[in-house]
């Protein structure tokens, strides 16, 4: 199984996103991936403070690096989770057909259903924006992590 977490910028959001799943499945039958909708720091890092949070909780993000979404991640990924609405929205308008878009998910659905849920931007903010980030993309990881390993079983 194949996952993109996606984000406007790659280097807050969904690095913290994806390294948070890694640190949950088996890589041998999982792989998982970021990126974002803008491009603006394609390259670069995730944020200091993303590489801190994780680093508190014993995961290393450092070796990624920033990437803009493209189309063929479409035929790459299972499953893409976006970090908002925003990011659902312009990725949605990328897809070519009905199944592209089923792939597409926000990804606090997996910890409050239905409910559309936006992992706020931690960019403009302090720590504490980090530190909630990572709490709320850890408890949905965990839930998309219970789903991949009852589906290996």
């Amino acid at each position: 199984m194949k996952i993109l977490m996606v984000c406007l910028g790659n280097i807050c959001r969904s690095p913290l996103a994806e390294g948070i799943l890694q640190s949950k499945v088996n890589s041998k039958h999982v792989f998982v991936d970021s990126a974002g909708t803008s491009g603006f720091h394609e390259g670069e890092l995730p944020d200091n403070r993303s590489i801190e949070v994780a680093f508190k909780n014993n995961i290393d993000i450092k070796q990624q690096r920033s990437r803009k979404f493209v189309a063929e991640d479409f035929e790459n990924f299972d499953l893409i989770y976006t970090m908002d609405e925003s990011n659902y929205k312009d990725i949605i308008k990328l897809s070519d057909n009905e199944n592209d878009k089923q792939k597409v998910k926000m990804i606090l659905n997996e910890s409050y259903p239905n409910q559309n849920l936006s992992v706020p931007d931690p960019y403009y903010g302090g720590d504490d924006g980090f530190k909630n980030v990572f709490q709320m993309l850890n408890d949905a990881c965990e839930v998309i992590a219970s789903k991949i390993n009852n589906d290996a079983r």
